[in-house]
């Protein structure tokens, strides 16, 4: 897990092949949801196919300048009602396939870079995504590339070091802020 981050900088001719692409879906597949409700969806396209052009073109200016040269792009959906009624925490569901699909992408030596920065309608037009459904993140999918292929103003970002709170700062005991370990 502490492998896992999202860069930008991707290897514009490296190819996720037909058994990592399974093995990310049956990561995300194999996710916990609430009541078993499995309401985690993925429409996605591998470079130079249709479906690749119509996510990077649903993807905000910013990220579509990074984001062409990643080998597969996906969009994951949240389904929000299915034959039973509404589908509780079906955002959580979401959530969770997609953190095992990024952990896969990792075992199979392969990058993953979620975004929030892309247009949910134009995903829902240009798959024909049901009302009942929310696309909620983007996903790059790839192998690292060399920094110098982004835009300069992203190098510095690609080549901090990782941060993450420490642990005092997020797990609390007997009261909110003081830590539990």
């Amino acid at each position: 897990m502490a492998a896992r981050w999202s860069p930008r900088a991707l290897d514009p001719e490296a190819v996720v092949g037909t058994e990592s692409l399974h093995a990310l879906l049956e990561a995300a597949r194999w996710a916990p949801s609430y009541g078993n409700t499995q309401p985690a969806r993925f429409v996605l396209g591998r470079r130079a196919d249709p479906a690749f052009q119509a996510i990077l073109d649903a993807l905000a200016p910013g990220n579509q300048r990074w984001a062409h040269r990643a080998a597969l792009l996906l969009v994951g959906i949240a389904v929000r009602r299915n034959e039973k009624g509404e589908v509780p925490y079906a955002e959580y569901g979401l959530g969770l396939a997609v953190e095992n699909l990024v952990l896969q992408a990792v075992h199979e030596g392969l990058v993953a870079h979620q975004m929030a920065g892309f247009d949910p309608e134009a995903v829902r037009a240009a798959f024909a995504v049901p009302d009942w459904a929310s696309p909620l993140v983007a996903i790059a999918v790839g192998r690292l590339g060399p920094v110098d292929l982004l835009p300069e103003d992203k190098r510095d970002r690609e080549r901090a070091p990782r941060k993450r709170l420490e642990l005092g700062e997020l797990a609390f005991g007997r009261t909110w802020g003081e830590p539990a370990l």
